[in-house]
């Protein structure tokens, strides 16, 4: 089983350096806040996918939850992405590989996050979805990987993964593969 992560825990210092608005609670026009939309997509692929949230955020858990995500609080998620990564990872160590989106994407599209877990097809795959070429999100790890995702740290993510293994790109056609929220004028750009 792949076990879908969502990487909830970043500060969005970008879309308000005052810290008073969370960006992922920010609504579409749908009136679902930016992070439901990337949690339902993945949970409709995913069932029962980790969102990853610093501790305290009690609305941005009930958005979680109520998206299909079982929410893992981490005092380690304050160090960075690479952190968040490293708890789900442990939590869910049996898995056969991990897939893991951002919660400020909220245009992937179902049928990307299917292709691109249905590529982990060996422990040793790296699989990731790509627009023109351009490699984006969501992101697959086969379970070979798990040790090396089990001790990120920081802020860096995975990225010297993604540097020094072969990642198979599934190309998706649609730039919301590439579409994050780092700014409130994002928010506009919605389809």
């Amino acid at each position: 089983m792949i076990q879908g992560i969502l990487l909830a825990a970043g500060y969005g210092r970008r879309f308000d350096p005052s810290g008073h608005s969370n960006k992922l609670l920010a609504t579409l026009p749908d009136g679902r806040s930016v992070a439901w939309h990337a949690a339902r997509a993945l949970c409709t692929v995913l069932p029962g996918s980790i969102a990853v949230i610093r501790p305290g955020h009690e609305a941005l858990a009930a958005d979680l939850r109520d998206a299909g995500c079982r929410v893992l609080e981490s005092t380690d998620a304050e160090a960075g992405m690479g952190s968040a990564l490293a708890h789900a990872v442990g939590d869910s160590a049996g898995a056969d590989g991990w897939l893991v989106t951002l919660a400020d994407m909220p245009w992937l599209p179902v049928d990307t996050i299917r292709a691109v877990a249905a590529a982990i097809d060996r422990p040793e795959r790296i699989a990731a979805a790509a627009c023109d070429g351009q490699r984006g999100h969501p992101v697959a790890f086969g379970a070979a990987h798990g040790a090396a995702l089990a001790t990120l740290h920081g802020d860096s993510g995975a990225r010297e993964l993604l540097r020094t293994h072969p990642v198979h790109l599934i190309e998706a056609g649609d730039d919301g593969v590439l579409r994050d929220v780092d700014l409130p004028e994002h928010l506009q750009h919605a389809r």
